[in-house]
């Protein structure tokens, strides 16, 4: 048998069938259509703010010093301890006044012989003008006497105010508390060598009390010196009311907020370094009516905030660019992109995209199966029961 003639009419009618099923699988693949997804949507509308803007701040004296010696030397006691009230004329710390003391006695020394010599001046002088009385001694004799007394008397002038200034500089050892105050800092200990006019103790005065808070930049232009202040202490609910008395001029270097201080009015003297939430009157927006969305509605693309809106006539989603306003708990005021009446998709937003068909979602009914006799069985029955209660 010849296998070559019983081939040939093979070949001839399997290769179309294989060019066939490789040029096929070649082919590239029908495009599959976007999936209809299921939306929540939202009737835009106009409401009220709920929430204002808040601030944590905290009660600090009105006039804070910082108290140290005019002098030099070694701290040997400190008897005031931190949180202490202090009274006006109490002994805060003491340097070592042994230096001091015997500068004042050598003073007191020179100013022992500036005296014995403007004495033997006086009596020269005395006599020598008895002498030029009975022209006994010249014109100039007299006065050389007489400039020799006025010498002496500029010696002792000086001696009795150098007696004074050691004086007052061992007295400079001794640091009293100049008011009524309590201790909030304690910034040297016993034993250490101060130079003069380093600090030693921090002074809170008694008196007025301000609450002191930091505000951003982007907020700072509406706090005004003179506004009113709603303030609530954290730990009692205690509503206060404050007025600004000062807004910093430039912003913290670290935190690039601005300090704002907080008068109290009336009698309101919350404890020092209480903790208070703070209410500007300027940045309140509690009560006012604004567009609200919630926030999984918020969809972040290129740099802008966007919503997804339907189209219930195609039943289509298009982004529309929103601006924000402020958070309002969960929900957040919009400025502007949105009007009344609008319809905002308020879940999936982050698997949307552009003209993509979607359908309203609903919500499942789960249908108890019945038995023959048409009863749903005890244990569904039951469980609805309780559920309904």
């Amino acid at each position: 048998m010849n296998f070559l003639k019983l081939i040939k009419p093979l070949s001839a009618g399997v290769l179309p069938v294989a060019a066939a099923l490789l040029l096929s699988a070649c082919s590239k693949p029908a495009p599959l259509d976007a999936p209809v997804r299921s939306v929540k949507v939202l009737t835009v509308g106009v409401g009220t703010v709920q929430s204002s803007v808040e601030f944590a701040g905290e009660v600090r004296a009105r006039v804070e010093s910082r108290l140290g010696f005019r002098v030099a030397g070694k701290l040997s006691q400190r008897p005031v301890q931190l949180g202490e009230h202090v009274k006006a004329g109490q002994l805060l710390a003491q340097l070592d006044p042994q230096d001091y003391r015997l500068a004042a006695d050598a003073a007191r020394a020179q100013l022992a012989v500036a005296a014995s010599n403007r004495y033997q001046a006086a009596a020269d002088f005395k006599r020598f003008k008895e002498l030029r009385d009975q022209n006994f001694i010249s014109g100039a004799e007299f006065e050389r006497r007489t400039t020799a007394l006025k010498a002496a008397q500029a010696q002792y002038d000086q001696a009795q105010a150098q007696l004074a200034s050691q004086g007052n500089q061992a007295d400079y050892t001794r640091l009293s508390a100049d008011v009524s105050g309590v201790v909030t800092a304690v910034e040297a200990e016993q034993g250490q060598v101060l130079a003069a006019g380093t600090p030693v103790v921090r002074i809170a005065q008694d008196g007025p009390r301000d609450v002191i808070f930091s505000v951003p930049e982007d907020r700072v232009a509406a706090v005004k010196t003179g506004s009113k202040v709603a303030v609530r202490v954290w730990a009692s609910d205690t509503a206060l009311q404050g007025v600004v008395r000062e807004v910093a001029a430039s912003a913290d270097p670290v935190t690039r907020t601005f300090l704002v201080k907080v008068a109290l009015s009336g009698d309101a003297s919350p404890a020092l370094g209480t903790t208070v939430t703070v209410v500007p009157q300027s940045l309140s927006h509690a009560g006012a009516p604004a567009i609200k969305v919630p926030t999984n509605a918020l969809l972040q693309q290129g740099g802008k905030t966007l919503v997804w809106l339907l189209d219930p006539a195609s039943m289509t989603v298009k982004a529309q660019p929103v601006e924000v306003l402020t958070a309002d708990g969960n929900e957040v005021v919009i400025a502007s992109g949105l009007t009344p009446g609008l319809q905002v998709v308020t879940s999936g937003v982050h698997v949307l995209s552009a003209g993509q068909k979607v359908t309203l979602y609903q919500e499942k009914v789960v249908v108890a199966p019945v038995n023959q006799a048409g009863v749903a069985p005890d244990s569904i029955v039951n469980s609805n029961a309780s559920a309904a209660k």
